[in-house]
């Protein structure tokens, strides 16, 4: 079994039972060393709802998860539940073991796990069998399929679910911990960022697999297109406020832009009227005959409850140095091939041509090559075979998500930009620096403090100071909120030179990539769809399985059971017939028992009854068993034909 710090991390319920609505929150107050997170905060998310939570980096989204999970204690109001309801979420810190992948996910399910152990030492009779009664109400053979598709639809094959955990990355592991909790199926989920450590096509899988989960949904996400896809609710965390909007993330910004607009009106027409009623007081107060008119004026100004203009946001900014132009093709590849270890290749047959002004997204499955390719045109890989031309005064900008955490800690944005322009007057060093918006207290504060955009903005400074004809993407929206990625959507569209990107965030690739490349089978093609036609061929190809799923029966041809279904009927079978020979040796006991003269004297008429009576249970509990184990075993055969 999995140790303990995989689990999914379900929490007790916190008070009172409510029918309809998950989250009851009721003016809340929380402070952080003074500092107010929430005053007065409420809102109530209905049940089965999916609300993504959005707000500003630092407004407590994450303390609010945090509160809600019974970790942080409130200063003031309360968080009411279900008295039953299971809050689930992905641990933080996810360890290293020896468990394979499969089963660290089978393990989450916690009442699963704990019944299959009791299966194996159980002998009451009657125990018996209301722990496979229960088993099969929750579906619990099926259980190894359902984790199986999880785990696919994450990115690991069949192969990579025998392995143990500590052969795995960290950024893979908390992909294995996501699997883990969604396969949980906790009554709240709770999820912080799950786009954050999954490529493009992990990405689309978890918006279709929550826009199906069974039950409500919480998440915090900068990733826009999950939020149009994945979820029919918004909650907004501002100025220490909860507002619920119903509808996707643009429908909720549409509304908050009117609800803005109206609001700077209502204020701009009350300063008007104010302003005039304050000249009139100004002008007639020392006037006799205007002197109670003027009163009245000033008394309607006193009670008068000023209308606050929406706090305008500060514009988040990316400025990219422009390169100068270069002749076409800035790079042109025949019949290359390139890899790690020479002679085998990863990527072959590859016949490409970049100019200055393409914008192209990367597609294919992690594991493909994407990263091979991106190394290949930025000069970290060579070509074992073929051909490759790059314009002479070719630069070349590189950003990926381990740059950010290759940062010194120690140093400052301002100590990073000095060593890498030694020389160079700190005054136009600081002016680059706000040009990705890190101002002065930002340059002069240790990255170690930066929070995960800040950093990411450092780094993409870095690998474009040299004003790069070719820039070369590799999920750089990773920390970056709703606001900064459109400030990136803008400086891309405005900067001159080339661009290669790979990243999980449709919205961002819709916006800025003209071409796309797949990726796949050892070689780099142009896929000559959208990435809507992507995005289906995707979602086609493999479907999670739910765990309240039955196969269907369609008429007049039946669909052919998939690889997933067979080897869950396999293993119901192999469950089914387990469990009918540890019935059977139950009852062998108990015939034994029963076959013992002593039993039949006469004052051991009560114990001959008990006995008796659990020779009966046993041979239900075996005849439920046998047809248990007889549909299993019918289904497999059919599944196989």
């Amino acid at each position: 079994m999995a140790p303990q710090a995989w689990k999914a991390v379900i929490d007790a319920p916190l008070a009172m039972v409510q029918t309809h609505p998950m989250l009851r929150i009721s003016e809340i107050n929380y402070s952080v060393e003074g500092r107010p997170l929430f005053e007065e905060a409420s809102a109530v998310i209905p049940e089965g709802h999916k609300v993504g939570l959005v707000g500003r980096n630092g407004a407590g989204k994450t303390t609010l998860f945090r509160i809600i999970r019974g970790e942080l204690g409130l200063d003031a109001g309360e968080l009411i539940l279900p008295s039953r309801a299971k809050i689930g979420g992905v641990a933080q810190e996810v360890p290293s073991s020896e468990t394979s992948l499969i089963d660290t996910v089978l393990a989450c399910d916690t009442e699963r796990a704990a019944l299959m152990v009791e299966a194996e030492t159980a002998t009451d009779p009657t125990r018996i069998a209301d722990i496979q009664a229960r088993l099969v109400d929750i579906d619990a053979w099926t259980a190894e399929g359902r984790a199986s598709s999880i785990l696919k639809g994450l990115g690991f094959d069949d192969y990579d679910q025998t392995q143990p955990c500590s052969a795995y990355s960290g950024g893979w592991r908390m992909r294995v911990a996501l699997a883990g909790v969604l396969f949980s199926e906790p009554d709240l989920l709770l999820l912080d960022e799950p786009t954050n450590y999954l490529d493009l096509e992990g990405a689309l899988w978890l918006e279709n697999y929550l826009a199906k989960y069974p039950h409500t949904v919480l998440i915090i996400s900068h990733d826009r297109g999950l939020l149009n896809r994945a979820v029919g609710g918004i909650l907004h965390l501002e100025d220490r406020k909860l507002t619920y909007y119903q509808g996707n993330y643009d429908q909720f910004a549409k509304m908050r832009a009117e609800k803005r607009a109206q609001l700077s009106a209502a204020a701009k027409k009350q300063q008007a009227q104010k302003a005039h009623m304050q000249a009139f007081v100004d002008r007639f107060k020392a006037k006799a005959s205007k002197a109670k008119q003027a009163q009245s004026r000033m008394k309607a100004l006193e009670k008068m409850v000023t209308i606050t203009p929406p706090e305008e946001a500060a514009r988040k900014v990316f400025t990219f140095p422009q390169p100068d132009e270069l002749s076409p093709p800035i790079i042109s590849i025949e019949g290359g091939s390139t890899g790690y270890d020479n002679g085998v290749p990863v990527l072959s047959r590859l016949n490409l041509r970049i100019d200055q002004d393409d914008r192209i997204a990367l597609l294919g499955k992690n594991g493909q090559g994407k990263s091979t390719l991106s190394k290949l045109l930025s000069n970290r890989l060579v070509l074992f075979e073929g051909k490759a031309i790059n314009s002479n005064k070719l630069r070349i900008g590189f950003f990926a998500q381990h740059q950010v955490d290759e940062l010194i800690i120690d140093e400052t944005p301002l100590q990073h930009m000095i060593s890498a322009r030694p020389g160079v007057m700190q005054t136009k060093l600081r002016a680059q620096l706000a040009g990705f918006g890190l101002g002065p207290d930002q340059a002069d504060t240790a990255v170690g403090r930066l929070s995960g955009g800040q950093k990411a903005r450092l780094s993409l400074l870095l690998a474009t100071l040299d004003a790069p004809h070719l820039l070369i993407l590799d999920e750089p929206t990773n920390h970056l909120d709703i606001e900064s990625r459109e400030a990136l959507v803008e400086a891309l569209t405005r900067y001159s030179g080339a661009v290669i990107l790979v990243s999980h965030d449709m919205h961002l690739l819709s916006m800025v990539a003209d071409r796309l490349w797949l990726v796949s089978n050892g070689t780099v093609k142009p896929y000559e769809e959208d990435l809507e036609a992507y995005r289906k061929m995707l979602l086609t190809v493999e479907k999670p399985v739910s765990k309240n799923a039955r196969p269907k029966v369609e008429a007049p041809k039946e669909k052919k059971a998939s690889r997933d279904e067979i080897l869950a009927l396999k293993a119901e079978v192999r469950t089914s017939e387990a469990r009918v020979t540890k019935i059977n040796e139950m009852r062998d006991k108990l015939a034994k028992k029963l076959a013992d003269p002593a039993l039949y004297e006469k004052d051991k008429v009560g114990e001959l009854e008990v006995w008796n009576k659990k020779y009966a249970e046993v041979m239900t509990a075996l005849d439920r068993a046998e047809s248990l184990w007889m549909d299993a075993a019918g289904k497999l055969e059919k599944a196989q034909k």
